[in-house]
């Protein structure tokens, strides 16, 4: 059965492990070099107060994950959290992605964000979807941004008003 909850420091290589494949396998990120130990746990430690990382556990495994981060260091953005979500590659097109929204979707107001935005690759048509039927909008498109695997990519901004 699955479950979501609050990540704990001890979810951190499971996160890590569905992150970096995914790092390395697809443009659902713009990162290109895997990420240590050490950057991963420098980058849950920032996950305090409006910000939270959630996992997906099913058979006490952790098949996928989300996060509100923050938008920006600059405090006018105090109250926007860029939204992530990333599901082990066995674990895709079961609904999981829905449920980790939904769920962050209760806790951005409960913790006093106001709006998330999620960055999502133009490739990423699945993720697209996924984010427009959890009530996001499309509200913007940032051209060639990226190059990942030798190709140029464009961004969409989705976003969501608590």
């Amino acid at each position: 059965m699955l479950k979501i909850r609050t990540a704990t420091k001890k979810d951190l290589p499971a996160i890590t492990e569905i992150y970096n494949d995914v790092v390395l396998n697809t443009t659902a990120t713009f990162h290109v070099e895997p990420q240590s130990n050490d950057e991963q746990e420098n980058w849950f430690e920032k996950h305090t107060g409006k910000y939270t990382v959630i996992v997906a556990v099913e058979n006490d495994a952790v098949i996928g994950w989300a996060s509100l981060s923050p938008w920006s260091d600059r405090c006018a953005y105090g109250d926007t959290a860029d939204i992530a979500i990333y599901i082990k590659g066995s674990s895709r097109g079961k609904g999981i992605g829905e449920k980790l929204i939904e769920e962050l979707l209760k806790k951005g107001p409960e913790n006093g964000l106001h709006t998330a935005i999620a960055k999502i690759s133009s490739e990423n048509e699945t993720s697209m979807n996924l984010f427009k039927k959890s009530g996001f909008k499309h509200i913007g498109t940032m051209k060639e941004v990226g190059c990942k695997f030798g190709k140029v990519l464009d961004v969409h901004l989705m976003q969501i008003i608590f």
